[in-house]
């Protein structure tokens, strides 16, 4: 399928489940075409993809019982350059079809841990298996370009620059790479029968946050978005000296000449987006975060709703605190998992 066809695609399910989209007004449906046509553009910069790739199916390695959940280890063929290995947690109180989660990994300089973040968490953000599970949520996480099984170097932070190189070498752009697998693991889950595909969610710290935003605004078929530590003004960070926090997978050439954080965030507008972020974090410059908010918020008055979206700034640095954690379960139990798991 080419890019073309691919977006097509994602654009017509958007229409059958975005609330809304198919009563919308005539300023609306203008709206969605230019979101349409920026999407593409978003695409376009992300390098040569492997959209004529077809995926064989799926490899069980083995399932494990963790009590309120059980997790089936898989690896999955997503781009036909490298398997992905991935975990899929699907909880014990389930109702079908469930709601579906992709849990987008952090970075943090840490190659080994990857989508074992899911069930391990880390010192700043306990792990989400036990919320997902809790929730009724389908969730599942894979290994990024680099990380996890996927480490390409016994020295990670080399593995990922050789890999970066090399694609632009090639004509690709790590980034892309990264979403492009992010965007099949997401039709991975969706085709799975415990799920229902017009409830997804993609959810994400750090690296992860960015991602989550991303894929967000690259397919609609994302019903909500919530991002932890990693949304603000690209054009703030640059003032604030903040661009070697990121690591160079970040990276995506031209970016800035068709695209800023605002442009790229409005093409979630108006499904669910929630973006928790600390004041005192580097890597989100508090004056940035403001200014997409100041942005976004009017764009879902007119064309959705206001309580849709919110964007908050917490007294912190880069870390998800104990109040960020209950408003992000409660959105998730809000926008994805419904009222019989509200309890």
């Amino acid at each position: 399928m080419s890019r073309t066809a691919a977006v097509a695609a994602i654009e017509a399910a958007a229409s059958r489940n975005v609330p809304g989209v198919t009563n919308a007004t005539n300023d609306m449906n203008e709206f969605g075409i230019y979101q349409e046509r920026r999407r593409q553009a978003l695409w376009g910069l992300l390098g040569d993809l492997p959209w004529q790739y077809r995926s064989a199916p799926p490899k069980v390695i083995r399932t494990e019982d963790h009590g309120e959940y059980t997790l089936t280890r898989l690896v999955l063929d997503l781009n036909g350059v490298e398997p992905v290995p991935a975990l899929l947690l699907i909880p014990k109180r389930l109702r079908h079809p469930a709601p579906g989660l992709l849990f987008i990994h952090w970075h943090a300089g840490m190659y080994d841990l990857g989508k074992e973040q899911l069930i391990r968490g880390t010192s700043v953000q306990p792990a989400y298996a036990p919320v997902c599970a809790e929730l009724g949520l389908v969730t599942l996480a894979i290994d990024s370009w680099c990380f996890g099984e996927r480490k390409r170097d016994a020295n990670g932070h080399r593995g990922e620059e050789d890999a970066f190189k090399l694609m632009l070498w090639r004509g690709q752009v790590l980034w892309g790479m990264m979403m492009f697998d992010e965007f099949r693991a997401l039709s991975y889950l969706a085709s799975r029968p415990e799920v229902d595909s017009s409830k997804l969610g993609a959810f994400g710290m750090s690296m992860g946050s960015s991602k989550a935003w991303w894929l967000a605004a690259l397919d609609p078929r994302v019903r909500l978005t919530a991002d932890v530590c990693c949304l603000t003004d690209y054009e703030s960070l640059i003032a604030a000296h903040g661009l070697s926090g990121h690591g160079v997978y970040y990276f995506v050439p031209s970016l800035l000449k068709q695209f800023d954080t605002f442009q790229v965030n409005e093409l979630i507008v108006p499904r669910p987006h929630l973006s928790v972020n600390g004041r005192k974090d580097p890597l989100t410059p508090p004056r940035g975060v403001e200014q997409i908010r100041e942005k976004l918020l009017p764009l879902y008055r007119k064309y959705g709703h206001e309580r849709d979206c919110r964007i908050e700034l917490f007294d912190c640095a880069h870390e998800e605190t104990p109040a960020m954690r209950k408003l992000i379960i409660d959105w998730m139990r809000r926008y994805l998992a419904g009222p019989e798991m509200r309890s």
